[in-house]
């Protein structure tokens, strides 16, 4: 029996993973520790299902609040970052899920990976931020880091039993998001920028798929992921998200993974790789969906792609700028205090700021992080003005 620790266990990916472990890998796996970040009333049914040792409620007013509704019930709540770093670390978790959103994954996935632990990695911030010092950390435990994301996973299936030498780039596919093709971006709302077109995530994850951060990010990650460098890695929109990512090879070759646009699957894989589990989720039915398309990213209508190559590749503490300026900015858009376009400008404008550092250590990192978050505070102010 395999112990799962999940790490954002109310939000979307969160909610498959349970889905998955409850409906393929019961008989398998164990859950032993949840953490939210405020959803109080789901995490409370989720200790109350599944009887976890440990879990975390991260706003410490809701934690006591939760402590108290589930005063007579054998778990222990814990709060804030630390709580956090408890639920990732706990001695009983083979498995940790980390699925919580932005930079608060990275100490805790950090602190997991220090311990040896499988990662099924849905927060790409953590490798986007220290993707060098993580990677090392990994290399000295023995920690695996398998990918929950669609594309990385479908990349990481496509990788198996090929080496290096042997790839000549990789493609990562996007849907486009829902302004494919809208020539005026001007004038977007939040509600008509959470409306993606193909999958349902939470709203931070929405927006960056609309500007193509995430996408952005995603290249970061996969550099890591993969030990590839930027000028390896390639995107490419695929409006009908079946073909979730390719593999380019030496000899002209491709390999590409398919398959319908849900996040059961890759979560599955992560979970019980190098294993396959048959489940009861529609087929893919090449045949109705007809034709498959594909055409570049025009990064200039949509610089946040751009904007994240020019970060990986300045190195150092640039990609963890880069995270967190855009965290900043998204965070003011969807309160409606900024404009939609104002995202990438507000994020390139502190990259400009910024006077890079090696970002070898944890220390380099976090202190990047909170000088590009105070940075864009001050530009988004700016911004706010003219709203």
């Amino acid at each position: 029996m395999k112990k799962v620790a999940i790490l954002g266990s109310t939000g979307s990916i969160g909610l498959n993973t349970l889905d998955v472990i409850d409906n393929s890998l019961s008989s398998e796996f164990e859950v032993c520790g949840l953490a939210a970040k405020e959803n109080l009333d789901l995490l409370c049914s989720q200790i109350l299902k599944y009887r976890p040792e440990v879990a975390c409620l991260v706003n410490e007013k809701k934690a006591g609040e939760l402590r108290e509704k589930l005063k007579d019930c054998e778990v222990e709540i814990f709060s804030g970052q630390e709580g956090l770093v408890r639920v990732a670390a706990h001695k009983e978790a083979d498995i940790v899920v980390t699925a919580v959103v932005g930079a608060a994954g990275l100490i805790p996935t950090l602190e997991a990976i220090k311990r040896g632990k499988r990662i099924a990695l849905a927060n790409k911030e953590t490798l986007v931020m220290a993707g060098e010092i993580v990677t090392r950390e990994a290399e000295k435990s023995g920690s695996e880091i398998l990918p929950v994301d669609s594309e990385h996973n479908a990349v990481f299936q496509c990788l198996q039993g090929r080496a290096p030498s042997e790839v000549k780039r990789i493609i990562l596919t996007a849907s486009g998001g829902p302004f494919r093709g809208q020539k005026d971006l001007s004038r977007i709302t939040p509600k008509e920028a959470l409306a993606h077109p193909t999958w349902k995530m939470g709203a931070k994850i929405s927006i960056d798929s609309a500007t193509l951060m995430n996408k952005g990010l995603e290249v970061i990650e996969a550099c890591y992921l993969f030990g590839l460098s930027p000028a390896h890695i390639s995107v490419l929109i695929h409006p009908q998200s079946i073909i979730h990512s390719m593999v380019e090879f030496a000899d002209g070759s491709y390999l590409a993974q398919l398959g319908i646009a849900d996040m059961r699957i890759p979560i599955a894989y992560a979970l019980n790789y190098p294993h396959r589990l048959p489940n009861k989720l529609d087929e893919l039915d090449l045949a109705k969906i007809g034709n498959l398309t594909f055409e570049e990213p025009d990064i200039s209508r949509f610089p946040c792609l751009g904007l994240a190559y020019q970060a990986v590749e300045a190195g150092g503490t640039m990609p963890a700028v880069l995270n967190a300026a855009n965290e900043v900015a998204v965070e003011r858009f969807l309160k409606e205090k900024i404009d939609f376009l104002d995202i990438w400008k507000i994020v390139q404008e502190v990259m400009k700021r910024h006077k890079i550092k090696k970002g070898k250590m944890i220390e380099e990192v976090l202190a990047a992080d909170v000088w590009a978050r105070e940075e864009a505070r001050k530009i988004v102010t700016l911004y706010s003005s003219e709203v």
